[in-house]
């Protein structure tokens, strides 16, 4: 045991000197080693430290050293991978290249670890020796690309995609919850990576997982912010559906000619030659949009309003005010500082915050209300209150802005103020009006095309008497 314990010690400190001491004493301490040791070997340790002279003379000895496993049947080369000792890695493949192979308790081989810790290097040098170690699988059905995504390492991944001839299969491949790479990067907003994958013109952007969503229909499920249109747009130009249009648009007349040739052009992804730009959005597709984008704005409008009304223009009063004749005090704690200096103003800016506020609320409680609102009037309705929303959102700023101006620069901010507003409220007759004629003129091309099919189906009854 004392032989041993210094062995370990040795290990630890990467000491040449006192291993070449107790090899002399005991030839076959290492051998040893392999029958009794359950935990870390000497080689494991010396791994771990980076000790490249101490692991060197160790292999050298007994290089079956190289396939023993840990407790959690990690080799030497597992631990040499995720630390990204790169001569250790090359010693050990020397001595036994096909523990690359090696799976630990985790189902992770040494690749896998690379990947995870971001060590380039390192993936290349063993796909190089052991190209089919990208192939292998975790417990729970990821592959090195799965490992790539889930922990953001998207410089492992470009370097993955390019030094490795994948095929359509691996590059598509399911976890055990049915995700994809894509899937991964959408669910973790990671939107470089999620660029980059549409890039390659190969990732399967409408893929289903385990419970049959599609990569917008996670993102649709997650919290809203500002990246998430960025992260729609991109999955929309590269044919991307919600898995409902999917069911409804795409239509297979039968089995033989279910080939993903055989798709409509507007739902076809981009890897099969799908042109998304050449083709008009569906109605469906069109609601679908503005429905997620009032939702992500509404969301922000009354983030926005909640913290002004919390935190008013000026702040709050940290302390009680002085008592009068009568024993009430001029102002307590936590009441808004403009409410006493600027009691008109305040007045103004709580009705505007307030109704930015609650008209925002109003809109989100509709989207999620599971009310049918597919027509354009329904969705144009909605668009209105949101430009009150939005304009009422402006007025708070304005007001907001001139109570924290000093008086110096009160007469210049005034312009500012006067041309921002004659300006807000064009833009918004000109929205409102263009809007309005657009709704018109959809109203009365249908009306022409009932009457038209009337004076039709008229004039078919008469020939037929």
């Amino acid at each position: 045991m004392e032989i041993e314990k210094k062995l370990y010690e040795a290990a630890v400190e990467g000491d040449v000197r006192t291993l070449q001491e107790l090899l002399q004493r005991d030839a076959l301490i290492l051998d040893r080693l392999i029958l009794t040791c359950f935990n870390e070997t000497p080689l494991h340790i010396a791994t771990m430290r980076g000790h490249v002279e101490f692991v060197k003379l160790i292999l050298a000895q007994n290089p079956q050293l190289a396939a023993e496993l840990d407790s959690r049947k990690s080799s030497a080369l597992h631990i040499a991978s995720a630390k990204g000792h790169l001569q250790i890695i090359k010693v050990l493949l020397v001595v036994n290249p096909d523990i690359c192979l090696a799976h630990d308790r985790d189902g992770r081989n040494p690749l896998h670890l690379a990947a995870i810790k971001g060590r380039v290097e390192v993936i290349k040098e063993l796909i190089q020796i052991r190209p089919r170690a990208a192939l292998g699988t975790t417990i729970n059905g990821e592959n090195v690309l799965h490992l790539c995504v889930k922990h953001n390492q998207l410089e492992v991944l470009k370097v993955l995609m390019e030094i490795g001839s994948w095929d359509y299969e691996f590059l598509n491949a399911k976890d055990s919850d049915g995700f994809t790479i894509l899937h991964l990067a959408v669910a973790d907003k990671q939107i470089e990576t999620i660029k980059y994958l549409l890039k390659t013109n190969q990732i399967d952007v409408n893929a289903m997982d385990a419970y049959g969503n599609t990569t917008l229909d996670i993102l649709a499920q997650s919290r809203r912010d500002m990246i998430d249109l960025q992260i729609g747009d991109s999955l929309r130009e590269a044919g991307g559906l919600r898995a409902k249009d999917i069911q409804n648009d795409i239509k297979i007349p039968n089995k033989s000619a279910a080939t993903p040739h055989s798709l409509p052009a507007s739902t076809m992804p981009v890897y099969l030659g799908g042109n998304q730009a050449q083709n008009h959005p569906s109605k469906g597709d069109w609601l679908s949009k503005k429905r997620e984008t009032i939702m992500v704005v509404a969301s922000l409008i009354a983030t926005m309003a909640f913290q002004a009304g919390m935190n008013p223009p000026g702040g709050v009063w940290q302390e009680q005010g002085k008592l009068d004749n009568k024993g009430i005090p001029s102002h307590r704690a936590g009441e808004a500082v403009m409410a006493y200096n600027h009691p008109k103003s305040y007045r103004y800016f709580l009705r505007a915050n307030t109704i930015a506020f609650v008209s925002s609320l109003s809109t989100i409680l509709l989207l999620i209300s599971g009310l049918p609102f597919k027509r354009r009037l329904f969705m144009w309705g909605l668009m209105v209150i949101m430009w009150l929303t939005v304009t009422t959102t402006a007025l708070t700023y304005g007001i907001s802005i001139y109570i924290v101006t000093p008086k110096k620069d009160s007469e210049p901010l005034g312009q500012v103020i006067e041309i921002g507003v004659i300006v807000w409220c064009g833009l918004m007759a000109l929205l409102l009006l263009g809007n309005t004629l657009r709704l018109l003129r959809i109203w009365h091309k249908k009306r022409h095309k009932i009457r038209s099919a009337a004076a039709r189906k008229s004039a078919n009854s008469n020939v037929n008497v």
